[in-house]
């Protein structure tokens, strides 16, 4: 296809999903009106609640679409964009309700406070509506967007043709976005010609000076480039833009996180775990005993495993496994796992402990995933960056939990958590909380390796 017709398709594709996002985010705000007017007559004429009422939804929604996502049709698959929607509009809705309720008590309606009322079954309707247009809407459009755009030809550059299957794999999972027409090494006499049949470029692994200039040559040629993350790529990210004299400079700073957001951080740990063990507790009793029951071990699971400046603890979490079992991850359908710790592994709900760790100092709520002493020295030994992961405080959940799998590469790993580490701020860390139910989401997000490999 020639450059001209496929800036038409681009721009064509382009207001077709404006024009979809204008849809989909008018029938929620229709949804949710329409349901909370039947009994709130004050929502069907111009007054201060319908004001107050309105701007609370829209703010909470665009608040909500910048931690979960919005309608990314043809960007995203539409399971996690509906997840992520749906998710954004229950937090939408639900505050949104609060605040009607609140406006409710006065002279003229309710004398106290009613959350569980005719209007709590109406938002229960409300929601399960919204759901099911999300749903229609975001498989029509991804449909829809996918049939107007068939898949981009994509070039893969490598340097070890060992990292070819895994990134075939990796991008094999966006079938309808990218297909590869070719897999070659970086000093390929024909790259050239390569370059200029492809729409898109990925880049693996190899000498930085030759990605570089194929990443200029793809500026060059205007093609999509996707290169994959080292610590220098994460770090210059990360900079400030900045003048010295009349020069620019990129800005990249010794340590990313204050004194004030350390205490800032601490505090949250501690606001956070309390309530959740006073409120868990009951549940997590539950859970205790059903492990017991099963096979009459213990119910929690102990480990050492290493946080902030290599300084080691043990984590608490519940026993997922038979007792006795080796000590490595979990593999494909292994058999170790029990019937209660397989069902507590799909929810999460074996980490729930980890917040005694979180509320005693050993651990954090947003963090880089505590490592295995086991696997320490031997990540350390093939992956020298891995030491900066201890520049922070190991955590319940970040960006490997959220959007990685028990089976993500170590590397992998290590890269969205220096991303996280690199780009810390609080208001991160807020998102990556709200966007840890997202996890609930995904089931392959627990799939084990294919092999007898470390966590």
């Amino acid at each position: 296809m020639t450059r001209l017709g496929r800036g038409f398709r681009r721009h064509k594709s382009e207001l077709l999903v404006a024009l979809l996002k204008v849809i989909v985010y008018l029938g929620l705000f229709s949804i949710f009106f329409g349901m909370m007017s039947i009994h709130n007559w004050q929502l069907r004429v111009v007054n201060r609640t319908l004001a107050t009422t309105l701007l609370t939804w829209l703010a909470m929604s665009v608040a909500m679409t910048a931690v979960y996502g919005g309608y990314d049709v043809g960007r995203r698959k539409s399971r996690p964009i509906i997840s992520g929607m749906e998710l954004a509009t229950v937090v939408t809705d639900a505050v949104t309700y609060l605040q009607l309720q609140i406006m409710n008590v006065n002279d003229n309606n309710e004398q106290y406070l009613r959350l569980f009322g005719p209007d709590f079954w109406l938002l229960i309707a409300c929601v399960a509506l919204q759901s099911v247009f999300l749903i229609l809407m975001v498989r029509w459009g991804n449909k829809l967007y996918f049939a107007l755009n068939p898949p981009h030809p994509v070039l893969v550059v490598l340097d070890d043709p060992g990292e070819e299957e895994d990134m075939r794999r990796k991008i094999g999972r966006y079938a309808l976005q990218w297909r590869i027409s070719r897999t070659l090494r970086y000093d390929d006499p024909d790259i050239e010609q390569a370059l200029r049949e492809s729409d898109t470029v990925f880049l693996g692994h190899m000498p930085d000076g030759e990605r570089l200039a194929l990443v200029e040559r793809c500026y060059q040629l205007k093609k999509n480039v996707y290169s994959r993350a080292q610590l220098t790529d994460i770090l210059l990210s990360a900079s400030a833009t900045t003048i010295v004299d009349d020069a620019p400079f990129l800005e990249i700073e010794a340590s990313r996180i204050t004194f004030m957001q350390r205490v800032v951080k601490r505090l949250c740990d501690i606001f956070v775990s309390v309530p959740v063990l006073i409120a868990l507790a009951p549940m997590m009793g539950v859970i205790a005993l059903l492990v017991r029951i099963e096979d009459g071990g213990p119910a929690l699971f102990r480990q050492e495993r290493i946080t902030v400046g290599g300084r080691s603890f043990r984590i608490l979490k519940f026993r997922t496994m038979e007792v006795g079992s080796p000590d490595r991850s979990a593999e494909k359908d292994d058999r170790r796992i029990t019937r209660v710790g397989s069902v507590l592994r799909r929810w999460r709900l074996d980490e729930l402990p980890q917040f005694w760790n979180i509320l005693r100092g050993d651990m954090t709520l947003v963090g880089p995933r505590p490592e295995m002493l086991a696997n320490v020295s031997r990540y350390k030994s093939e992956l020298p960056d891995f030491v900066y992961r201890e520049k922070m405080k190991a955590g319940l959940t970040g960006y490997a939990q959220i959007e990685g799998r028990y089976n993500t590469s170590a590397e992998d790993k290590l890269m969205l958590d220096l991303m996280y580490i690199e780009n810390f701020s609080t208001w991160n860390d807020f998102r990556l909380l709200l966007r840890t139910l997202t996890v609930l989401f995904k089931p392959d997000s627990v799939e084990g390796f294919d092999g007898n490999a470390p966590e």
